[in-house]
């Protein structure tokens, strides 16, 4: 995670230049305060995995001497199939429409996305996959 780290430091850094740059040739209040809270996120995300780098044993792709085996095993559970992220995607879609051409279409759309996210939530506890 220590790659992963610097990577971001990294980013945080151009950003951290960039602003004051971009700032100064545009004057943009909107761009400048993204790119102000673009660098505060690569900032906190690099904090996150610094920290839970030190905390934990070095993973196998971390290391130099580490072999393939080492990183063999479980990695989690993966759906087989899912239908829900459809319906969300639809039900989601219904309320940017809604937001559109009307906020009875968006009531309507977040009646469904809620129904649809919580279908998605709960798609293991019935059922054909139900732990």
């Amino acid at each position: 995670m220590r790659v992963e780290s610097w990577i971001f430091a990294l980013n945080a850094v151009f950003f951290a230049l960039i602003t004051p740059i971009y700032w100064y040739m545009s004057e943009d209040w909107t761009g400048t305060s993204a790119l102000v809270m673009t660098t505060g996120l690569a900032l906190l995300i690099t904090f996150y995995l610094g920290f839970t780098a030190r905390r934990m044993q070095p993973r196998p792709e971390d290391r130099v001497d580490a072999e393939i085996v080492e990183g063999a095993g479980e990695l989690g559970f993966f759906s087989p199939h899912s239908w829900w992220p459809l319906f969300c995607g639809l039900a989601l879609s219904v309320c940017v429409i809604g937001v559109i051409f009307g906020w009875w279409l968006f009531i309507i759309g977040a009646g469904i996305l809620s129904v649809t996210t919580t279908g998605f939530v709960f798609e293991y506890y019935r059922g054909e996959h139900a732990h």
